[in-house]
């Protein structure tokens, strides 16, 4: 079989003058795209990077591959972006791993995926979106009065702006970083309350129904009551967390976490894999948002981290998100 990689690269060459240091955080890197690549030939398939773009578009229209595994992101700050390349795939006919364009549209936006995961019966943290500096008014007022609040570009995955001064007291600093996140990030910035407690992200793989890979719990290597995974500590995690798994949190609380990670997966409609990031708040996990095309740098995503302290393999994990992916088109899952 042909598959074809979607990817969106990082390459200085892209650089907005201007722009944010971290506005290529999302973009994969070649190692991890060599990496999948090895690991798709090594199940007996002809690959070819295919990139994302005008030269994708190209390359669809000329020479079809026979199924795409789909990383790609999109550049710039439109909400939609992670839906540009499977919608191409759709109108195409092609087949393709992940989820749909739907989906993929609606979990960029977090607010919207906040509201429809808050439907479907998942806690999530009280907030509000700004849109303009006038509407971070309302963090003055008697509602958000002595709360701490975190602030995150509304339309953002990889932790791009949320920085360790993210989080900070509802008042008149917290409209002024409102503010600057609006300037900076060309998009709405979401305000919530800040939920102290397990940082805890949960793998899943599959369909009808999803497996779960298991739970991560980001653990600082220094105790910080008011702890961030934030940009910084991302960039430094080998000095700044260790990562546990299975979380060290009582048995119910783990399965009231999976569960919601399922509700969540069930309810935006995902598909194949998706990561689900919560805060656990007395034995409550609140959802902060789900990742349906997560990272899968051989060495360094927490997709991948996490399913290695369970027993995956990278082969394995990637083999079994390409297999769901192929059943779901009623294609066969191993070449021959």
């Amino acid at each position: 079989m042909r598959i074809g990689i979607t990817c969106t690269l990082k390459d200085a060459a892209n650089d907005r003058s201007g722009a944010p240091d971290d506005a290529q955080e999302e973009f994969d890197s070649p190692e991890t795209i060599a990496a999948l690549a090895e690991v798709l030939r090594g199940r007996g398939h002809e690959v070819e990077v295919l990139g994302d773009g005008p030269p994708l578009l190209d390359r669809l229209r000329h020479h079809p591959p026979d199924f795409v595994f789909n990383l790609a992101e999109g550049r710039g700050t439109s909400r939609s972006r992670e839906a540009w390349v499977p919608a191409v795939l759709e109108m195409l006919g092609i087949p393709y791993s992940g989820s749909d364009p739907l989906t993929l549209a609606v979990t960029l936006d977090k607010p919207v995926a906040k509201t429809l995961v808050a439907a479907a019966g998942v806690a999530t943290p009280a907030g509000l979106t700004a849109v303009q500096p006038g509407d971070a008014a309302a963090l003055s007022g008697p509602d958000w009065a002595g709360k701490k609040i975190i602030l995150k570009p509304a339309w953002e995955g990889s932790s791009k702006g949320i920085r360790a001064k993210c989080l900070t007291q509802a008042g008149p600093e917290a409209r002024d970083l409102v503010a600057e996140l609006l300037e900076q990030y060309r998009q709405p910035v979401l305000v919530e309350e800040f939920i102290a407690g397990e940082e805890v992200t949960v793998g899943l793989v599959g369909n009808a129904p999803p497996r779960l890979v298991g739970q991560l719990q980001v653990v600082p290597q220094r105790a910080e009551p008011d702890f961030v995974y934030s940009l910084e500590v991302k960039r430094d995690y080998e000095r700044r967390v260790r990562y546990q798994s299975p979380p060290d949190l009582p048995d119910d609380v783990r399965q009231r976490t999976g569960a919601a990670a399922l509700a969540v997966f069930a309810a935006l409609g995902c598909r194949d894999v998706a990561r689900v990031d919560f805060r656990i708040r007395d034995g409550v996990p609140y959802f902060l948002e789900v990742n349906p095309l997560p990272g899968i740098n051989p060495v360094t995503s927490d997709l991948v981290i996490l399913a290695r302290l369970n027993g995956w393999s990278y082969e394995q994990l990637i083999g079994t998100v390409v297999d769901a992916a192929l059943a779901r088109y009623g294609l066969r899952t191993h070449p021959g």
